[in-house]
């Protein structure tokens, strides 16, 4: 019904919009708009082609479910009129139109004030004139509603109660709008939303949505905010969740260690609730209390040392309006302190104490070792001597020259020994190396040390003689001049430093 209304109206706007064939016609707005409470203009114009022609009335109507319904009236004879319900929310915008002026009647743009949602409609301007007759437009008017949008708890207190269930916790309304809103939540509470839509006699609309959660200790002073949209406009509004729930119990101090003698050890009892815990109460299962126990609100504190009579189960009931919870703690005495190791394996303070004394003597072996061994390296070191074991000759070092069997004297001989630019290979012995001899690396021959200054003498080859440079004592006899690059042998003959050398 309401979509057939609807094209008789288009219907009737487009054969109404369409030019008279003298040029005469009526100018409207398609559409106007506006909320309840608001002031609107309906305009109408009067378009007075050639030949002109006079106009004899204006009347506005309203167009309901296909009969019209006189609003306003003005004629240049009997003047404005305006009829109930409209007397006093509707006018003429031009004081001419009420002054009777025949060319006045060419706007008769009416106002509406106090718009209501019962004004919403479609309006026919219509214009009678001789001798062309009647002229008319038409224009929609929609009337919008405002919600009103608020947001609350269910009920000022939710409580947490076992078994636990789902409720709502919060509402979010936004009533008597037109067109209806749109609601969303925003929040980190885990939870789901309901919606509900709501359509009042006067055409508006009504949506609800209540956010439920499982109420708990967690959605405690948890934040919810309402987002609510309506056309181009947005609302919010938030609540902050007030859940009572029973205690959580834990108790604290007791750390793993407690040991024989300990001093100042204590149990405190730990409740989250709400509303607060008004009562606290300490057992100990299987037995009483210690006597040297002093309670003070939520705290066990034990006089003296710890011995092995504190040892126990200790339970702490909790109490507030809502009910009652209970924490419990096992104590257990050792004997020693126990100590964490670097793996998190703990150790009593014996056991550590043994590990350590351990330690120090296995480190003290590995000391001693590693001592006696360097020694053992620098006394062989310093046990290498000069052993050689030529096939004809050896060489060792003295102050001169000595002959087999005998000892001929020389002159004393200058205490630097100038030789010939040879080269440093002839300057130097070979490094003697095999089985008895200096190896490789060992030692290093500088030609400029005082060892290789100092002349040389030869010992046959078997013989076996410790020669001491402090005791021994040679006479040099006089011999012949040689060649500086010679070298004189025990036999009588001489030979060249580079066959010496070789």
């Amino acid at each position: 019904m309401a979509m057939l209304a609807t094209f008789w109206i288009v219907l009737l706007t487009i054969a109404l919009n369409a030019p008279a064939g003298n040029g005469q016609s009526v100018q409207t707005d398609p559409s106007k708009s506006g909320f309840v409470g608001d002031t609107v203009e309906l305009r109408c114009l009067f378009i007075n082609g050639k030949p002109p022609v006079k106009i004899s009335q204006v009347t506005w109507q309203k167009l309901i479910n296909g009969s019209k319904q006189n609003v306003a009236t003005a004629n240049p004879a009997l003047g404005v009129s305006v009829l109930p319900p409209f007397k006093d929310r509707v006018s003429f915008k031009h004081p001419a139109v009420r002054q009777r002026t025949p060319s006045s009647l060419e706007d008769t743009t009416i106002v509406f004030t106090n718009l209501r949602l019962s004004d919403e409609a479609a309006y026919i301007c219509e214009y009678t004139t001789f001798p062309a007759g009647n002229r008319e437009n038409m224009v929609n008017l929609t009337v919008f509603a405002r919600p009103v949008t608020k947001m609350s708890l269910t009920s000022p207190t939710i409580v947490a109660r076992t078994p636990k269930r789902k409720m709502p916790v919060a509402t979010c309304m936004s009533a008597n709008g037109k067109p209806p809103s749109v609601i969303k939540w925003d929040t980190t509470l885990k939870g789901e939303a309901t919606f509900q839509e709501t359509r009042n006699p006067n055409g508006t609309v009504t949506v609800r949505s209540n956010y439920i959660v499982l109420p708990s200790r967690e959605t405690h002073r948890q934040k919810l905010t309402c987002i609510v949209t309506y056309r181009a406009e947005r609302f919010t509004d938030s609540v902050i969740l007030n859940v009572q729930y029973e205690p959580e119990v834990k108790i604290e101090g007791f750390d793993g260690n407690w040991y024989l003698n300990r001093p100042n050890v204590q149990l405190t009892c730990n409740a989250d609730a709400n509303p607060p815990v008004t009562v606290y109460q300490w057992k100990l299962l299987n037995g009483s209390l210690p006597n040297n126990i002093e309670i003070k609100n939520n705290t066990l504190f034990f006089k003296g040392p710890v011995t092995y009579e504190l040892g126990g189960t200790y339970v702490c009931d909790a109490t507030n309006s809502i009910g009652t919870r209970s924490g419990l703690v096992e104590v257990n005495v050792t004997e020693f302190p126990i100590f964490p190791t670097h793996t998190g394996r703990e150790i009593p303070l014996e056991q550590h104490s043994s590990g350590i004394a351990i330690g120090c003597a296995v480190g003290g072996v590995a000391l001693l070792a590693a001592a006696i061994a360097l020694l053992v390296f620098f006394l062989r070191r310093r046990q290498r001597t000069f052993k050689g074991d030529y096939s004809t000759k050896k060489h060792v070092f003295g102050n001169g020259y000595s002959k087999a069997g005998g000892m001929p004297a020389h002159p004393p001989m200058p205490k630097n020994l100038q030789y010939p630019d040879d080269s440093d290979d002839e300057k130097k012995p070979a490094q003697i190396s095999g089985p008895g001899g200096f190896e490789g690396g060992d030692r290093d021959f500088d030609g400029n040390s005082e060892d290789l200054k100092r002349p040389y003498f030869t010992v046959d080859e078997g013989e076996s003689r410790d020669y001491d440079e402090r005791t021994l004592a040679f006479q040099y006899d006089p011999e012949p001049e040689i060649a500086d690059d010679m070298v004189s042998q025990t036999d009588g003959s001489v030979i060249s430093k580079k066959e010496w050398y070789v």
